[in-house]
């Protein structure tokens, strides 16, 4: 039973499927669970960063139609330190003006979409968030970038649905 578990883990890793899964995520624990039961759960994240203090994140985005991404981070001795989701107002505080996309990404996560507005000549990067008057009306927290890179402001937006 537990082989039979262990593949269907590692399939749903391999399609990216258990990362829509936030149940997935409560199974995960810092200071227990190794980076090898990480990957057995999650499969590979969607991008990796060293940090200077020898420890790597691990970023699982459930983004374009989920709303939540997971940073988990992991010690030199590859053992799960924290796991954080961080689509929420604290980590949105944290993107300020002047910073580029990949120092917004670090923050975020992968983005759901982007769109380029001629008008105001200004790219702006959506993340599909919780928090919507109701549960078929998107959420979106909106960065604005201008067209050298940097960011120049945010905004939540709903998209009302008839």
């Amino acid at each position: 039973m537990k082989r039979l578990l262990s593949t269907l883990f590692g399939l749903l890793g391999l399609f990216g499927l258990s990362a829509c899964d936030p149940f997935v995520f409560d199974k995960i624990k810092p200071g227990v669970t190794t980076d090898v039961e990480v990957r057995q759960l999650l499969g590979e994240p969607g991008m990796q960063w060293r940090n200077e203090d020898g420890s790597v994140t691990w970023e699982y985005s459930g983004q374009p139609a989920g709303t939540q991404c997971h940073m988990i981070t992991l010690g030199p001795d590859r053992i799960v330190r924290s796991v954080e989701q961080v689509l929420n107002e604290k980590h949105f505080a944290r993107i300020k003006a002047g910073m580029t996309l990949d120092e917004v990404r670090r923050v975020l996560g992968k983005h759901a979409n982007t769109q380029f507005f001629e008008l105001s000549q200004e790219r702006v990067y959506n993340w599909n968030v919780d928090g919507g008057p109701t549960i078929t009306d998107p959420v979106f927290f909106t960065v604005h970038f201008d067209t050298a890179g940097h960011v120049t402001r945010t905004s939540l937006n709903v998209q009302y649905r008839r």
